[in-house]
């Protein structure tokens, strides 16, 4: 059999343990009730990105099996482009930071620092 290839609109892959949420069984969004999958998928679906699950989306969060860390109330996730950096993401964290720690920022949420000058 012959090996094909085909294309995605892929830009970022984001790996979330499903042990880990399945053992935490919610803890993120605005309510608390969301797994880190499920709550990711829409910021950022919030912040303008094509968020899907197939080929045609540009980003995808996608669940897998254990990493083998297992922190307590945590879930580990991982940007598939930087996979030497594991994030441990704690229930209740700010889906902002843990898309900047994933390196999923794009310049357009962020806010552009101010210098002072003094008189």
């Amino acid at each position: 059999m012959e090996i094909k290839t085909t294309k995605s609109q892929w830009r970022d892959v984001v790996l979330v343990c499903r042990k880990c949420s399945k053992k935490l069984d919610g803890g993120f969004g605005p309510d608390g009730d969301q797994t880190l999958k499920k709550a990711l998928r829409r910021y950022l679906k919030a912040d303008q990105y094509k968020v899907g699950k197939g080929r045609k989306a540009e980003l995808v969060v996608r669940e897998t099996d254990c990493f083998d860390v297992c922190p307590k109330n945590a879930v580990v996730a991982i940007n598939a482009a930087n996979p030497k950096a594991m994030l441990i993401v704690p229930a209740g964290a700010d889906l902002f930071e843990v898309k900047a720690r994933l390196n999923l920022d794009d310049g357009r949420r962020l806010k552009p620092v101010l210098t002072i000058v003094p008189d």
